[in-house]
């Protein structure tokens, strides 16, 4: 452990070092249930030596299960600075704090002052709590000062960090590093922590999605020091990329005129499913009734999302790197027709899916630049771009507005994007002349992931920073409703299904904590219901990025990858539908971490990924929850995300 002598804080200034906190600390789970004391008992300090051994043994766990929110003179990161704690608080008060602190704060009247719901029972043993304890005593003489700012870069560092800032960081952070799903990382907040917190964090990780880069061993100790360093200096200006240079990017492998009139291949195409091979920079083309690769196609850097034309026919991938692909599914073989590049960084997607502009056009937007660009819709051929930046909902001016999710309407010729840092969501109605943007509805701040009601009227989109849910009525054009949740709500594209109690729901998962919530989504035969939390479920972990159901399925599949605890990461949850409970969670993987699921065409096997190197994808048996199949390969590269081609092309979520 790192022995930095960095300012020092006493443990009674808790809440203000958590204002200090890098990055997704405001998700830390607040533990519901006491795990090892309750408010009218106190846990006795074991008897212990004072060792190397133990020591030793200390400092493991202390770096196991601490250091993530904590540092020994490193400054605060979540939590306080515990550098010289043992000398304000005796061993017999800090075991029972570490066993449970709010079932502490609510017997001891030092601890209520400090407790702030942030810091969770962490389930260690006695003895593991009596060697952390000795670690911390050992560590007693450590000197405070100031935080250490950055060092100066050469222009190759500068470039080389600027790289992995985009590869790793600007999706949570943004481009300009003022936030959204994580938090602002400008300078004014990153010199307050200094290199040697946020090498800890880049180090170690944060409860609530801050990925552990280096204990994973994604970021090198030298690529830490780098990028401790860079994010404490002022980001570069980035580049603007306007329609000329997008049409220069453009090319069109196969004219829509040479290409198949009729589907060439005698595979069920329509049950093909598409995954990512993220780090690859390919996407895999599956077939779902054999299991058999089809194909893997080079289709950029990081593909985030696959989305499948209105006809099913094409799939079209965008990537982190703004790179639209447009893939064939007739030919014989699955094959790139077009590509383009009409953004530097982007995260979405959309094909026309309304009566009679089928497969007709194409619309992109960028999380850098600030702006939508608009395509011919079988060959890719840039039309037209358009500037969203614009001021928030509350008037303040804004340098950076990124387009989130999109979602096609089924019932009039628009598309319907967040734009994440204003908090607008912004309806594009691709029937007019030039593609105009004709209304900007006013909702909350930051929005993220959404998708449709099973009805395909209400469009629901998270709100992260207000821990909120937004429902747009997309027949009014208008705002109906904002519901809070849990802690960053993280729907993907949300999961549909009729409540046995409350009628139709939408429901969400969170990257902030463990819970899976349910929404009533019928206003017109549930009016009682509509639009509040009607049901939350308790799930493991401290986190979940993806669920997923089908109309098909009695079941509600969870991941859980954001778990502090490694068999968390490799487990899914299943939800009940009839029994309106958590059914069971099973760990499935003895690697990587297990991510996003997708069903087959007729909803009865759901697929998950492994990420990793090393990736595999795991198949189910809807009915039993038994697994069924498991393809594996050495082209399997950290796949992600898998789209089911029926499903995405029909918003069946």
């Amino acid at each position: 452990m790192r022995l930095q002598t960095v300012r020092r804080i006493h443990l009674v200034l808790f809440v203000a070092a958590v204002a200090l906190v890098l990055a997704g600390c405001s998700s830390s789970t607040e533990p519901t249930t006491s795990t090892t004391a309750t408010p009218s008992t106190t846990t006795e300090a074991p008897a212990t030596t004072t060792g190397g051994d133990l020591v030793a043994t200390g400092m493991e766990v202390f770096d196991a299960k601490c250091a993530a929110c904590h540092t020994i003179g490193g400054g605060p990161l979540v939590g306080p600075d515990l550098a010289g704690v043992t000398k304000e608080f005796d061993a017999e008060w800090l075991t029972n704090w570490i066993a449970d602190p709010k079932a502490w704060s609510e017997t001891d009247d030092q601890a209520k002052e400090i407790y702030t719901g942030k810091m969770p029972a962490l389930g260690l043993s006695s003895d593991e709590i009596a060697a952390v304890i000795e670690y911390l005593k050992s560590t007693e003489d450590v000197g405070g000062g100031e935080a250490t700012g950055p060092r100066e870069l050469s222009e190759v560092e500068f470039a080389a960090a600027t790289e992995i800032f985009f590869n790793r960081c600007a999706g949570c952070h943004g481009t300009l590093r003022a936030g959204a799903t994580g938090p602002n990382i400008q300078p004014e907040r990153t010199l307050e922590i200094g290199t040697e917190g946020i090498k800890t964090i880049l180090t170690n990780g944060l409860p609530g999605g801050m990925p552990a880069w280096g204990k994973e061993g994604i970021l090198t100790p030298e690529e830490i020091e780098l990028m401790a360093n860079f994010v404490q200096l002022p980001p570069p200006t980035p580049p603007s990329l306007d329609l000329d240079k997008i049409k220069e990017s453009w090319t069109l492998a196969v004219a829509p005129e040479d290409r198949p009139t009729e589907p060439e291949t005698s595979r069920n195409w329509e049950n093909f499913v598409g995954v990512i091979l993220r780090d690859a920079g390919q996407v895999a083309i599956i077939d779902g009734d054999t299991k058999e690769k089809v194909a893997v196609l080079d289709t950029g850097f990081a593909v985030h999302i696959l989305r499948s034309s209105a006809t099913g026919r094409y799939f079209i991938a965008v990537g982190r790197d703004g790179r639209v692909t447009m893939i064939d599914l007739w030919t014989e073989t699955p094959q790139i027709v077009a590509q383009v590049q009409g953004c530097f960084d982007a995260r979405s997607v959309e094909s026309s899916k309304f009566e009679g502009f089928e497969d007709k056009f194409i619309i992109e937007g960028c999380y850098w630049p600030p702006q939508y660009v608009v395509y011919d819709g079988l060959t890719l051929e840039p039309l037209v771009v358009h500037d969203v930046l614009t001021p928030d909902i509350n008037g303040k001016e804004l340098e950076e507005v990124r387009v989130a999710a999109i979602v096609a309407s089924h019932n009039d010729p628009t598309w319907v994007m967040g734009l994440k840092e204003s908090g607008y969501v912004g309806v594009v109605d691709y029937s007019q002349p030039g593609f105009p943007m004709v209304k900007k509805i006013e909702t909350e701040l930051f929005l993220h992931d959404g998708g449709w009601d099973a009805t395909g009227r209400y469009f629901f989109i998270a709100a992260n920073a207000k821990n909120t849910m937004v429902v747009i009525d997309m027949q009014t054009k208008e705002l109906v409703a904002k519901i809070e949740t849990g802690k960053i709500p993280h729907p993907g594209r949300g999961a549909n299904w009729v409540d046995p109690e409350f009628g139709p729901v939408f429901a969400t998962t969170h990257i902030g904590e463990g819970k899976l919530t349910l929404i009533g989504a019928d206003p017109e035969n549930h009016p009682e219901y509509a639009w509040t939390v009607v049901r939350e479920v308790e799930i493991p972990g401290s986190g979940s990025l993806f669920l997923k159901t089908h109309p098909n399925s009695e079941w509600v599949w969870m991941d859980t990858p954001l778990s502090n605890v490694e068999e968390e990461t490799r487990q899914v949850c299943v939800y009940s539908k009839e029994k309106m409970a958590l059914e069971k969670c099973m760990q499935v993987a003895d690697h990587g971490r297990v991510v996003h699921f997708e069903y087959n065409e007729a909803g009865d096997e759901v697929w998950v990924s492994v990420w990793d190197k090393d990736g595999e994808l795991i198949i189910f048996d809807d009915k039993t929850l038994t697994e069924k199949d498991r393809i594996t390969g050495d082209w399997l590269i950290t796949p992600t995300g898998k789209f089911n081609v029926h499903n995405t092309a029909n918003d069946i979520y």
